[in-house]
């Protein structure tokens, strides 16, 4: 079985959707608890929800296999992400609600979790790394787009009710700040959504890692609240007419992602530290 779905684009834009994957190996199915089969924490439909994007020449890639085999937005040593705050593990053994994902005493073992990262982590980083490197001396510089989606109440990780759309630079070190002002001016010129940046969610492990303004790669996360577009209780069906609504504005982000790449590409001298 294939671990990375991956679509090859012609355009400096590349979209990373890390938990899109649903399967889980077989090999693992007697260890796990009823609720992991849920797939509860999975970001559901965002293939089908940014299916615009081979239009606008961008390469896709996604993993076959669910977080719950192993975090892709996760750092190999399994260090947090915000210290102090609660979070996940790069091989999770609860969910969002802080339910079992493991029967009790199968959780995985170190050597375990040594084999997934070298299984399933590393060929996705692996594949992430290529394809930035291949863009970036194609294009002279690679944007990576990294689309994730949650729902929009998980006391677990936050209170409350999450803004609609989450923008994530690592505090402004994953992009130029004439990228994320790109992306500010379309999220600006409408009132329907509600969105922050590096609030909660300031990009995982691939926007930090990856995102290097000063090396020609610019990354940039946004985690969209699933109420925008699906529901958010199992089955997780996809709502069309919500869906319907949200999209546009989607597509007016990745756009304006797209042409402020293709700007840099014709404008070759381009310094990322102008703006600050």
């Amino acid at each position: 079985m294939q671990l990375i779905e991956f679509l090859e684009g012609d355009s400096p834009l590349l979209v990373s959707i890390p938990h899109g994957g649903t399967a889980l190996p077989q090999s693992m199915t007697e260890n796990f608890s009823d609720a992991t089969f849920r797939l509860a924490d999975t970001d559901w439909h965002l293939r089908r929800l940014y299916d615009f994007a081979t239009d606008l020449g961008a390469s896709i890639i996604q993993p076959h296999f669910s977080r719950y085999v192993i975090d892709l937005n996760r750092p190999p040593d399994n260090a947090a992400l915000y210290p102090g705050a609660k979070g996940t593990q790069l091989c999770p053994t609860s969910n969002f609600a802080e339910e079992a994902l493991y029967r009790p005493g199968r959780e995985p073992s170190e050597a375990e979790v040594a084999q997934r990262l070298a299984t399933y982590w590393q060929p996705y980083h692996n594949k992430l790394q290529a394809e930035l490197a291949r863009i970036k001396a194609k294009h002279g510089i690679a944007i990576l787009f990294e689309a994730h989606s949650i729902r929009s109440r998980v006391p677990r990780l936050f209170d409350g009710r999450l803004p609609d759309i989450n923008i994530g630079t690592a505090s402004g070190q994953s992009c130029a700040p004439a990228m994320l002002e790109a992306v500010n001016s379309v999220l600006c010129s409408q009132n329907k959504y509600s969105y922050v940046v590096d609030q909660r969610f300031k990009g995982g492990y691939i926007t930090r890692a990856y995102g290097q303004p000063h090396n020609g790669i610019h990354a940039m996360q946004l985690e969209l609240s699933q109420r925008t577009y699906m529901s958010e209780e199992f089955p997780f069906h996809y709502h069309d007419d919500r869906a319907a609504q949200v999209q546009p504005l989607l597509l007016q982000v990745v756009k304006a992602l797209r042409v402020w790449g293709v700007k840099q590409r014709i404008a070759p001298a381009f310094n990322s530290n102008k703006g600050k």
